[in-house]
């Protein structure tokens, strides 16, 4: 309010701030309009001000929910590969250029068939673009993304709709099932290598036992025979299945383990024990080199045993009459070593790659009467993995063979003599 009102003066004014003016003289009225109207510039002004921070506000949000799914997304194993109505690539994530064995980076925009290397996924990601269904409907099936089979996905394709269930694109998710796939043909071969080697025994034993029991052999001395031929086989059935739980234990995600400090010598000394009769018998010696000092191992005694009878039970089945096996340790820091040799048949350098599969046996002239599993030298890779170690094999065919258990070392441990 002023009784000096100019124009600059009112430029002025408004330009600090000022919503309006008024000069003298001036009616009650006319103040009261120019309050009136700087009040609604005034609420005007804060409700555009709070307008604008919601604005802001929301856009945060936005681009904070885009960042994040964009982040997850980038983050899944599984491929993901989004489409418009217009078959237009508009979203992947880094996987599916993995899985897709692509070498660029494919173009937003661009239309989808060309970065899809087998036409019939490429067919059934357009199909989903005409499903007649308004309900969210997936479809998944097998492809493979080589000729020779090596890579095989599952893929999972499905309409993106609206809320009114108008079909904007398409995703497409592809999930790597190759080591699956692999998994369900070695459990196949698992369970025919399991049934056939319970099948030979039992039906071994049937035989005997439907020999004598029908009268059919009457002699004393042959029925012996075939009572300790029914025996052995029970025992060899017998092993079987404690190898079998033995596998099942130590695979199973929640196997307990006694972990001790262990002298290396005792355990070896244990082993030693428990083949000495079967040594005897193949007329092996054995020659045990230990150093005068040997670290304590960091394990579970038990399986530490089972581990070191299983190689040198080996060594004496695999070995010829009056043969040798020789045990030698030393420490190679951060592990230690320990070698079983024998002067044994040998083991063919293409069998050497499959020596610690399940039910594997080296079958060969000198061989085939050995008896056995196939499940020893799987159950030591196990135990070895699991305490942290490693195990080798060197061989040549009639030249003996060496098996070479690198077992961890404590960090903080003292020696024993």
């Amino acid at each position: 309010i002023t009784g000096y009102a100019t124009l600059e003066l009112a430029v002025r004014t408004t330009k600090l701030g000022a919503y309006d003016f008024v000069t003298k003289p001036f009616t009650p009225n006319e103040l009261l309009g120019v309050v009136e109207r700087g009040l609604e510039v005034r609420r005007l002004t804060l409700e555009a001000r709070s307008l604008a921070e919601e604005r802001d506000r929301r856009l945060l949000e936005i681009a904070t929910e885009k960042s994040r799914l964009r982040t997850i997304i980038n983050c899944l194993a599984d491929g993901v590969l989004v489409i418009n109505r217009e078959r237009q690539l508009v979203l992947y994530n880094p996987a599916i250029l993995t899985l897709l064995s692509l070498k660029e980076a494919p173009r937003l925009g661009q239309p989808f068939e060309q970065y899809l290397p087998n036409p019939e996924m490429a067919t059934l990601l357009a199909e989903s673009l005409s499903s007649p269904d308004s309900q969210y409907s997936r479809v998944a099936r097998e492809f493979s993304l080589d000729p020779e089979g090596k890579t095989v996905v599952m893929a999972n394709v499905a309409a993106v709709r609206d809320e009114n269930g108008q079909i904007l694109g398409a995703v497409l998710v592809l999930r790597d099932i190759t080591q699956l796939k692999e998994l369900d043909r070695m459990k196949a071969q698992f369970i025919a290598m399991v049934a056939h080697e319970l099948r030979a025994p039992l039906a071994a034993i049937k035989g005997y036992l439907d020999l004598i029991l029908g009268d059919t052999v009457r002699d004393p001395a042959q029925i012996r025979h075939m009572l300790e031929r029914c025996n052995q086989r029970g025992e060899a059935l017998l092993a079987l299945i404690q190898d079998l739980l033995e596998v099942s234990r130590l695979e199973a995600a929640r196997t307990f383990r006694r972990i001790e400090q262990l002298p290396l010598a005792d355990i070896l000394q244990s082993a030693l024990e428990l083949v000495s009769p079967q040594a005897r018998t193949r007329k092996v010696s054995i020659t045990c080199e230990l150093p005068a000092e040997l670290p304590l191992l960091q394990a579970d005694r038990e399986e530490m045993i089972r581990l070191f009878t299983n190689l040198l039970s080996n060594a004496i089945k695999y070995n010829r009459e009056e043969g040798k096996v020789w045990v030698e340790t030393k420490v190679e820091e951060p592990y230690v070593r320990i070698d079983i040799s024998d002067t044994g048949v040998g083991i063919p350098r293409e069998a050497l790659p499959k020596l610690f599969r399940e039910f594997f046996r080296l079958r060969t002239p000198e061989t085939k009467y050995v008896t056995g599993t196939g499940l020893g030298l799987s159950i030591v890779k196990k135990i070895v993995d699991a305490h942290g170690g490693r195990v080798e094999a060197i061989s040549e065919l009639g030249e003996g063979s060496t098996f070479t258990v690198y077992l961890p070392l404590p960090e903080q441990v003292g020696k024993s003599t």
